[in-house]
């Protein structure tokens, strides 16, 4: 009987430790995701809401280059080449997309940045990117992106590069 009791709690105690490592693993799992740069629908690219106190550095330019790649059945591209902004200051662009199927396709943009140093000083409030885009056949769509520039990005990065990837997501389209 004692055995019995020993071995019940020396179980009871492996189950909790199991659960306990099976729940710790969650949060350990974004965070290695994170630090490998894996998992990129859902990568951390310096999206948050613009802090109030952020103040626009008027004594700095950044030329913001934009790019647009598709693979699928679209034209994707900026309506715009390049924007200047100060640093901290709110800007807006407009990428735009055709859907040039005769069918509805679920699509999904991921963004990159050039120089990858500027990555975390890029800070997107609103972006297309944020979700999965549902296009309608021959639907013609255009979409902000509305961002600033942190301040604190190095003084030596004068040009920023930003770039989509426009593609087709799998998986069942219901119709109109």
């Amino acid at each position: 009987m004692r055995l019995n009791r020993s071995t019940f709690g020396k179980l009871v105690v492996v189950a909790v430790a199991m659960f306990g490592f099976g729940y710790a693993l969650v949060p350990v799992y974004r965070q290695v995701c994170e630090v490998l740069g894996i998992n990129v629908l859902t990568q951390k690219d310096g999206t948050v809401e613009r802090p109030a106190n952020t103040q626009v550095d008027t004594t700095r330019t950044i030329t913001v280059e934009l790019d647009g790649n598709s693979q699928g059945p679209w034209r994707f591209r900026p309506t715009t080449r390049s924007i200047e902004v100060h640093p901290g200051e709110l800007a807006t662009v407009v990428y735009e997309v055709v859907n040039t199927q005769a069918r509805a396709v679920k699509a999904q943009a991921i963004p990159s940045y050039a120089p990858q140093s500027a990555t975390p000083h890029f800070k997107k409030v609103e972006c297309f990117c944020f979700r999965e885009q549902l296009m309608q056949p021959n639907e013609a769509r255009q979409m902000p992106v509305v961002f600033f520039i942190d301040p604190k990005l190095p003084k030596e990065v004068k040009t920023i590069t930003l770039s989509y990837t426009f593609f087709e997501v799998s998986g069942a389209v219901a119709a109109k």
